[in-house]
């Protein structure tokens, strides 16, 4: 890194018009806060509410509540504040800690939904075991097991990318820092670690949709086979869980599927650091008796508590 002469990058952002960037700077700030607020909501509600607390679908769904709200931290105030500035720039090595931390935190979040997959058969398929084998020490496990894939995921990839040098071009056209456009930046030959980062990203997202896949067509195949009335049901009960696999993973499929080429980065980048982190807690919010519940018996609580004093 001591040879390298670029020492920030300049990010194109969504546009260049003035009007238009004052649109997506309230737009943005909203959803932001937004986010922000649905998931730290579900976050306290889980942990301060001892009934989700032990359950293992809302202790689950508080760590993904969590890894979202990180994710669109990383890139959100970043892109929102660009948009007042006509140097839309960032630091060489915040650019690479906002790669680290994105594939880090992204690899984290597709295990976990696997994670979610197998809480859910064992819940509808085993019900009279499923104390038994989601217990608190499998849970922990669980959760640091996902930790661990996003980290060997993101290690993987940026052991390569740190030490290259930088020192032609520093543009780069999307939002914040994505890894293959930066790799196209370096001064060096970069193919095989632009295959590599392909592969690895590509492996990882494939795997996990297939599991998820495998998974959630298995629930539903058994549940089938004993009664036609648990098919409901089931579907009731998984339709949060689908909804937001499906808005994981479809942006990708739909695009690599789509027979024509156009540019997806600037696409991909906002869908994965506001769409999906906004709708994840109005997903499992809105449709669920259970953490509105939870909602209210905390408030009520809060409010005896500001009575009290």
């Amino acid at each position: 890194m001591n040879n390298s002469v670029v020492t920030e990058f300049v990010l194109l952002g969504l546009t260049n018009t003035w009007e238009l960037e004052i649109f997506f700077f309230f737009i943005f700030l909203l959803a932001y806060a937004a986010i922000v607020a649905g998931n730290f909501l579900i976050v306290v509600t889980v942990t301060f509410d001892s009934h989700l607390y032990s359950t293992p679908m809302y202790f689950l769904l508080g760590n993904l509540s969590f890894l979202d709200m990180c994710i669109s931290t990383i890139t959100t105030p970043k892109m929102v504040t660009d948009f007042l500035k006509e140097n839309k720039t960032i630091s060489l090595w915040g650019c690479m800690a906002q790669m680290f931390f994105l594939h880090f935190l992204g690899g984290s979040e597709m295990t976990l939904l696997i994670v979610m997959a197998v809480d859910r058969y064992i819940a509808i398929c085993k019900p009279l075991h499923y104390t038994s084998i989601m217990n608190r020490r499998v849970l922990m496990g669980s959760v640091l097991l996902s930790w661990a894939v996003g980290f060997v995921h993101t290690m993987s990839q940026m052991v390569f990318t740190i030490n290259l040098p930088f020192c032609g071009p520093n543009i780069v056209d999307d939002i914040f820092c994505d890894l293959p456009l930066v790799l196209k930046l370096a001064c060096t030959e970069t193919y095989v670690l632009e295959l590599l980062v392909t592969a690895d990203s590509g492996l990882l997202s494939f795997i996990c949709f297939i599991l998820l896949l495998v998974s959630y067509t298995v629930i539903l195949v058994t549940v089938r086979r004993r009664s036609s009335g648990g098919l409901s049901k089931a579907l009731s009960t998984l339709s949060a869980h689908i909804t937001v696999v499906t808005l994981f993973f479809g942006p990708i499929i739909f695009i690599y599927a789509w027979p024509f080429s156009f540019s997806v980065d600037k696409f991909l980048s906002v869908f994965y650091s506001i769409i999906t982190p906004l709708l994840n807690p109005i997903i499992y919010t809105l449709r669920n008796q259970e953490m509105k519940a939870a909602i209210s018996r905390l408030k009520t609580k809060h409010t005896h508590r500001i009575k009290w004093y």
